[in-house]
Protein backbone atom coordinates (compact mmCIF):
# COMPACT_ATOMS: atom_id res chain seq x y z
CA UNK A 1 0.00 0.00 0.00
CA UNK A 2 1.64 2.76 -1.01
CA UNK A 3 2.05 5.88 1.89
CA UNK A 4 -0.08 8.46 -0.52
CA UNK A 5 -3.08 5.77 -0.46
CA UNK A 6 -4.40 5.69 3.37
CA UNK A 7 -5.03 7.75 5.77
CA UNK A 8 -3.43 6.90 8.98
CA UNK A 9 -6.25 8.29 11.08
CA UNK A 10 -8.60 6.53 9.56
CA UNK A 11 -10.18 3.49 11.82
CA UNK A 12 -10.48 1.05 8.73
CA UNK A 13 -6.63 1.74 7.60
CA UNK A 14 -6.20 -1.17 10.47
CA UNK A 15 -8.01 -3.42 8.95
CA UNK A 16 -6.30 -7.04 8.03
CA UNK A 17 -7.94 -9.95 6.91
CA UNK A 18 -7.79 -12.63 9.31
CA UNK A 19 -8.41 -16.81 8.92
CA UNK A 20 -10.56 -17.95 11.89
CA UNK A 21 -8.29 -20.89 12.11
CA UNK A 22 -5.54 -18.76 13.30
CA UNK A 23 -7.55 -17.08 16.35
CA UNK A 24 -5.96 -19.51 18.95
CA UNK A 25 -8.58 -21.10 21.34
CA UNK A 26 -6.33 -22.33 23.64
CA UNK A 27 -2.83 -21.65 25.49
CA UNK A 28 0.51 -23.62 24.40
CA UNK A 29 1.92 -25.84 26.91
CA UNK A 30 4.35 -25.09 28.35
CA UNK A 31 3.97 -20.83 27.98
CA UNK A 32 6.93 -20.51 26.96
CA UNK A 33 6.58 -22.54 23.90
CA UNK A 34 4.66 -20.38 21.91
CA UNK A 35 6.05 -19.16 18.65
CA UNK A 36 8.06 -15.90 18.31
CA UNK A 37 7.92 -13.53 15.75
CA UNK A 38 11.50 -11.02 16.09
CA UNK A 39 10.90 -7.68 14.25
CA UNK A 40 14.32 -5.39 13.92
CA UNK A 41 13.47 -2.04 13.29
CA UNK A 42 16.20 -0.96 11.86
CA UNK A 43 16.99 -3.83 9.16
CA UNK A 44 13.34 -4.62 8.85
CA UNK A 45 15.06 -8.46 9.26
CA UNK A 46 11.81 -10.61 10.78
CA UNK A 47 12.73 -13.88 12.11
CA UNK A 48 11.04 -16.77 13.11
CA UNK A 49 11.39 -18.25 16.53
CA UNK A 50 10.16 -19.85 19.79
CA UNK A 51 9.49 -17.65 22.79
CA UNK A 52 11.92 -19.27 24.99
CA UNK A 53 14.44 -18.06 22.64
CA UNK A 54 13.83 -14.80 23.36
CA UNK A 55 16.51 -14.64 26.45
CA UNK A 56 18.83 -14.15 23.58
CA UNK A 57 17.81 -10.80 22.59
CA UNK A 58 18.60 -9.51 26.01
CA UNK A 59 21.77 -8.04 26.87
CA UNK A 60 23.23 -7.25 30.45
CA UNK A 61 22.23 -4.09 31.92
CA UNK A 62 18.45 -4.23 30.01
CA UNK A 63 15.39 -3.61 32.28
CA UNK A 64 12.30 -5.58 31.51
CA UNK A 65 9.00 -4.19 32.61
CA UNK A 66 6.36 -6.14 33.72
CA UNK A 67 2.49 -5.47 34.70
CA UNK A 68 1.78 -7.22 37.99
CA UNK A 69 -1.77 -7.09 37.58
CA UNK A 70 -3.96 -10.36 38.60
CA UNK A 71 -7.36 -10.81 36.85
CA UNK A 72 -10.65 -11.03 38.73
CA UNK A 73 -12.57 -13.84 38.15
CA UNK A 74 -15.35 -10.49 36.92
CA UNK A 75 -17.94 -12.39 34.81
CA UNK A 76 -20.85 -12.92 36.65
CA UNK A 77 -24.34 -14.00 36.21
CA UNK A 78 -27.18 -13.33 38.55
CA UNK A 79 -31.13 -13.29 38.13
CA UNK A 80 -33.98 -9.85 38.63
CA UNK A 81 -36.75 -10.55 40.74
CA UNK A 82 -38.73 -11.64 37.34
CA UNK A 83 -35.70 -14.40 37.23
CA UNK A 84 -34.40 -13.07 34.73
CA UNK A 85 -30.54 -13.75 34.12
CA UNK A 86 -28.34 -11.00 33.76
CA UNK A 87 -24.54 -11.22 33.05
CA UNK A 88 -22.06 -8.46 34.53
CA UNK A 89 -19.05 -7.56 33.99
CA UNK A 90 -16.96 -5.90 36.31
CA UNK A 91 -14.70 -3.32 35.14
CA UNK A 92 -13.44 -0.72 37.64
CA UNK A 93 -13.71 -0.60 41.12
CA UNK A 94 -15.15 2.78 42.41
CA UNK A 95 -14.73 2.39 46.50
CA UNK A 96 -15.34 -0.43 48.91
CA UNK A 97 -18.90 -1.20 47.73
CA UNK A 98 -19.04 -0.26 43.80
CA UNK A 99 -18.37 -0.79 40.76
CA UNK A 100 -18.14 0.09 36.95
CA UNK A 101 -19.52 -2.87 35.24
CA UNK A 102 -20.67 -3.89 31.94
CA UNK A 103 -24.67 -5.71 31.84
CA UNK A 104 -26.25 -7.43 29.29
CA UNK A 105 -28.99 -6.82 29.01
CA UNK A 106 -28.43 -3.88 30.06
CA UNK A 107 -30.71 -1.33 28.20
CA UNK A 108 -33.40 -2.80 30.29
CA UNK A 109 -31.62 -2.77 33.26
CA UNK A 110 -33.38 0.13 34.98
CA UNK A 111 -31.80 2.19 37.99
CA UNK A 112 -32.66 0.83 41.15
CA UNK A 113 -33.03 -2.85 40.02
CA UNK A 114 -31.71 -5.54 42.13
CA UNK A 115 -29.64 -8.29 40.93
CA UNK A 116 -29.30 -11.52 42.98
CA UNK A 117 -25.78 -13.36 42.63
CA UNK A 118 -25.58 -15.81 45.12
CA UNK A 119 -26.62 -15.83 49.10
CA UNK A 120 -23.97 -13.99 49.92
CA UNK A 121 -23.86 -10.88 46.76
CA UNK A 122 -26.67 -9.15 45.69
CA UNK A 123 -26.15 -5.59 43.93
CA UNK A 124 -28.25 -2.87 43.09
CA UNK A 125 -28.02 -0.87 39.45
CA UNK A 126 -27.16 3.16 40.92
CA UNK A 127 -26.63 4.99 37.28
CA UNK A 128 -25.41 4.80 33.37
CA UNK A 129 -21.76 5.25 32.36
CA UNK A 130 -21.30 7.40 29.29
CA UNK A 131 -19.66 4.52 27.58
CA UNK A 132 -22.69 2.59 28.03
CA UNK A 133 -22.60 0.54 31.35
CA UNK A 134 -23.80 0.59 34.95
CA UNK A 135 -22.88 1.87 37.92
CA UNK A 136 -23.96 -1.27 40.74
CA UNK A 137 -23.84 -0.86 44.23
CA UNK A 138 -22.86 -4.68 45.86
CA UNK A 139 -23.88 -5.91 48.96
CA UNK A 140 -22.22 -8.83 50.18
CA UNK A 141 -21.69 -11.16 53.52
CA UNK A 142 -17.64 -11.71 54.45
CA UNK A 143 -14.96 -10.67 51.80
CA UNK A 144 -15.79 -9.61 48.68
CA UNK A 145 -12.79 -10.88 46.26
CA UNK A 146 -13.33 -14.27 47.90
CA UNK A 147 -16.94 -14.41 46.88
CA UNK A 148 -16.11 -13.55 43.43
CA UNK A 149 -13.16 -16.51 43.60
CA UNK A 150 -16.49 -18.96 44.07
CA UNK A 151 -18.54 -17.64 41.62
CA UNK A 152 -16.74 -15.63 39.09
CA UNK A 153 -16.08 -16.74 36.16
CA UNK A 154 -12.90 -15.73 33.93
CA UNK A 155 -13.89 -13.22 31.73
CA UNK A 156 -12.33 -14.23 28.43
CA UNK A 157 -12.66 -12.61 25.05
CA UNK A 158 -15.38 -13.54 23.21
CA UNK A 159 -13.30 -14.66 20.37
CA UNK A 160 -12.30 -17.93 22.64
CA UNK A 161 -15.51 -20.29 22.48
CA UNK A 162 -14.75 -22.28 25.07
CA UNK A 163 -14.45 -21.53 28.66
CA UNK A 164 -10.96 -22.30 29.72
CA UNK A 165 -10.83 -24.63 33.19
CA UNK A 166 -7.70 -23.35 35.09
CA UNK A 167 -8.60 -20.13 35.98
CA UNK A 168 -4.67 -19.82 37.05
CA UNK A 169 -3.27 -20.24 33.37
CA UNK A 170 -4.94 -16.47 32.47
CA UNK A 171 -3.03 -14.98 35.19
CA UNK A 172 0.68 -14.25 34.77
CA UNK A 173 3.52 -15.87 36.77
CA UNK A 174 4.03 -12.35 38.34
CA UNK A 175 0.64 -11.38 38.98
CA UNK A 176 0.31 -9.58 42.64
CA UNK A 177 -2.69 -7.22 43.03
CA UNK A 178 -6.34 -8.21 41.97
CA UNK A 179 -7.56 -5.53 39.47
CA UNK A 180 -8.02 -6.79 35.80
CA UNK A 181 -10.80 -7.52 33.62
CA UNK A 182 -8.49 -9.20 31.44
CA UNK A 183 -4.99 -10.58 31.35
CA UNK A 184 -2.16 -8.20 29.97
CA UNK A 185 -1.78 -11.87 27.68
CA UNK A 186 1.91 -10.94 26.70
CA UNK A 187 2.57 -11.54 29.85
CA UNK A 188 1.19 -14.93 29.73
CA UNK A 189 4.15 -16.63 27.68
CA UNK A 190 6.89 -15.75 30.34
CA UNK A 191 7.37 -18.95 33.10
CA UNK A 192 9.43 -18.56 36.46
CA UNK A 193 12.17 -20.35 35.11
CA UNK A 194 12.92 -18.09 31.99
CA UNK A 195 12.25 -15.28 33.83
CA UNK A 196 14.83 -16.41 36.38
CA UNK A 197 17.58 -16.90 33.28
CA UNK A 198 17.24 -13.72 32.20
CA UNK A 199 18.04 -12.25 35.70
CA UNK A 200 21.12 -14.33 35.80
CA UNK A 201 22.04 -12.68 32.36
CA UNK A 202 21.79 -9.29 34.35
CA UNK A 203 18.42 -8.15 32.98
CA UNK A 204 16.53 -6.23 35.93
CA UNK A 205 12.71 -7.11 36.00
CA UNK A 206 10.97 -3.98 37.11
CA UNK A 207 6.86 -4.33 37.98
CA UNK A 208 4.57 -1.69 37.29
CA UNK A 209 0.71 -1.76 37.25
CA UNK A 210 -2.09 -1.26 35.07
CA UNK A 211 -5.55 -2.90 35.79
CA UNK A 212 -6.58 -3.72 32.77
CA UNK A 213 -10.30 -2.76 31.87
CA UNK A 214 -12.64 -0.90 29.15
CA UNK A 215 -10.04 0.97 28.10
CA UNK A 216 -7.94 -1.28 26.60
CA UNK A 217 -10.08 -3.58 24.68
CA UNK A 218 -13.43 -1.54 23.90
CA UNK A 219 -13.66 -1.44 19.82
CA UNK A 220 -12.92 1.59 18.13
CA UNK A 221 -16.47 2.66 16.28
CA UNK A 222 -15.37 5.66 15.25
CA UNK A 223 -14.34 6.51 11.62
CA UNK A 224 -11.29 9.20 13.00
CA UNK A 225 -9.67 7.86 15.38
CA UNK A 226 -9.16 11.15 17.06
CA UNK A 227 -12.63 11.07 17.77
CA UNK A 228 -12.14 7.90 20.23
CA UNK A 229 -12.50 8.51 23.48
CA UNK A 230 -10.53 6.34 25.80
CA UNK A 231 -12.02 4.39 28.72
CA UNK A 232 -9.30 5.70 31.99
CA UNK A 233 -7.67 2.71 33.85
CA UNK A 234 -6.13 2.67 36.90
CA UNK A 235 -2.01 2.57 36.49
CA UNK A 236 1.11 2.97 39.53
CA UNK A 237 4.36 3.23 39.69
CA UNK A 238 6.74 2.54 42.57
CA UNK A 239 9.49 4.89 43.89
CA UNK A 240 12.06 1.58 43.41
CA UNK A 241 10.27 1.26 39.45
CA UNK A 242 10.99 4.67 38.85
CA UNK A 243 14.33 4.96 40.12
CA UNK A 244 15.67 1.94 38.56
CA UNK A 245 14.24 3.19 35.00
CA UNK A 246 15.18 6.54 34.82
CA UNK A 247 18.77 5.62 36.25
CA UNK A 248 18.57 2.74 33.03
CA UNK A 249 17.75 5.56 30.53
CA UNK A 250 20.16 7.68 31.52
CA UNK A 251 23.21 5.12 31.49
CA UNK A 252 21.22 4.72 27.22
CA UNK A 253 20.55 1.29 28.59
CA UNK A 254 17.37 -0.79 27.27
CA UNK A 255 14.02 -0.66 28.51
CA UNK A 256 11.29 -3.59 26.96
CA UNK A 257 8.09 -3.36 27.49
CA UNK A 258 6.02 -6.65 27.93
CA UNK A 259 2.57 -5.42 26.52
CA UNK A 260 0.66 -2.49 25.60
CA UNK A 261 -0.48 -2.27 29.07
CA UNK A 262 3.67 -1.49 30.18
CA UNK A 263 3.84 0.62 27.71
CA UNK A 264 1.18 3.06 28.19
CA UNK A 265 1.96 2.98 32.06
CA UNK A 266 5.29 3.87 31.21
CA UNK A 267 4.48 6.72 28.54
CA UNK A 268 1.68 7.46 31.03
CA UNK A 269 4.41 7.95 33.49
CA UNK A 270 7.02 9.90 31.89
CA UNK A 271 7.40 13.16 31.70
CA UNK A 272 8.71 15.14 28.07
CA UNK A 273 11.92 15.47 29.29
CA UNK A 274 12.07 11.56 29.78
CA UNK A 275 11.94 11.07 33.43
CA UNK A 276 9.25 9.09 35.19
CA UNK A 277 7.72 9.73 38.24
CA UNK A 278 6.54 7.28 40.78
CA UNK A 279 2.48 7.57 40.43
CA UNK A 280 -0.60 6.06 41.35
CA UNK A 281 -3.01 7.95 39.03
CA UNK A 282 -5.76 7.46 36.13
CA UNK A 283 -5.11 7.25 32.50
CA UNK A 284 -6.60 7.54 29.68
CA UNK A 285 -3.63 7.57 26.98
CA UNK A 286 -4.00 6.78 23.56
CA UNK A 287 -0.85 5.89 21.42
CA UNK A 288 -1.53 6.24 17.71
CA UNK A 289 1.04 6.94 14.71
CA UNK A 290 2.72 10.26 15.08
CA UNK A 291 3.62 9.60 19.29
CA UNK A 292 6.84 10.01 20.39
CA UNK A 293 7.43 7.12 22.53
CA UNK A 294 9.82 8.67 25.72
CA UNK A 295 10.50 5.55 28.03
CA UNK A 296 9.89 2.63 25.56
CA UNK A 297 12.99 1.27 23.75
CA UNK A 298 11.36 -2.40 22.54
CA UNK A 299 8.03 -3.94 22.83
CA UNK A 300 6.54 -7.54 23.64
CA UNK A 301 3.34 -7.88 22.64
CA UNK A 302 0.67 -10.32 20.91
CA UNK A 303 -1.12 -10.51 17.80
CA UNK A 304 -3.99 -7.73 17.95
CA UNK A 305 -7.44 -7.56 16.38
CA UNK A 306 -7.74 -5.72 13.70
CA UNK A 307 -8.86 -1.99 14.07
CA UNK A 308 -8.25 -1.77 17.65
CA UNK A 309 -6.25 0.60 20.14
CA UNK A 310 -3.69 -1.94 20.44
CA UNK A 311 -2.85 -2.34 16.62
CA UNK A 312 -2.90 1.01 16.38
CA UNK A 313 -0.03 1.45 19.60
CA UNK A 314 2.38 -1.16 17.69
CA UNK A 315 2.11 1.00 14.55
CA UNK A 316 2.98 4.01 16.57
CA UNK A 317 5.91 2.23 17.59
CA UNK A 318 7.18 0.47 14.86
CA UNK A 319 5.57 2.08 12.10
CA UNK A 320 2.13 1.60 10.21
CA UNK A 321 3.62 -0.28 7.05
CA UNK A 322 6.24 -2.07 9.17
CA UNK A 323 3.39 -3.58 11.43
CA UNK A 324 1.28 -4.43 8.28
CA UNK A 325 4.30 -6.56 6.93
CA UNK A 326 4.62 -8.30 10.55
CA UNK A 327 0.87 -9.07 10.63
CA UNK A 328 0.51 -9.80 6.72
CA UNK A 329 4.01 -12.41 7.36
CA UNK A 330 2.02 -13.89 10.97
CA UNK A 331 -1.09 -14.97 8.94
CA UNK A 332 0.85 -16.41 5.99
CA UNK A 333 3.27 -18.17 8.36
CA UNK A 334 0.03 -19.25 10.50
CA UNK A 335 0.97 -17.93 13.73
CA UNK A 336 -1.89 -18.42 16.28
CA UNK A 337 -3.54 -14.75 17.06
CA UNK A 338 -4.62 -12.81 19.99
CA UNK A 339 -4.80 -13.64 23.86
CA UNK A 340 -4.01 -17.12 24.09
CA UNK A 341 -1.91 -17.11 20.44
CA UNK A 342 2.18 -16.32 19.80
CA UNK A 343 4.06 -13.41 20.22
CA UNK A 344 6.02 -10.63 18.69
CA UNK A 345 9.51 -9.31 19.63
CA UNK A 346 9.83 -5.53 17.99
CA UNK A 347 13.51 -4.31 18.46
Amino acid sequence: MNKNNYDLMNTKTYFYDLPEELIAQTPKEPRDSSRLLVYHRDSGQIEHKIFSDIINYFHSGDVLVVNNTRVLPARLFGKKDTGAIIEVLLLKRIDFYTWEVLAKPGKRLKNGTIIYFSDELKGEVLSNTEFGGKIIRFDFEGVFEQIIDQIGIMPLPPYIKNQYKDKNRYQTVYNKFTGSSAAPTAGLHFTKELLQKLKEKGVEIVEVLLHVGLGTFRPVNEDNILNHKMHSEYIEVSDKSAEILNKAKSENRRIIAVGTTSVRVLESATDNNGIIHACKKETDIFIYPGYKFKMVDALITNFHLPESTLIMLVSAFCGYDETMQIYNTAVKEKYRFFSFGDATLIL
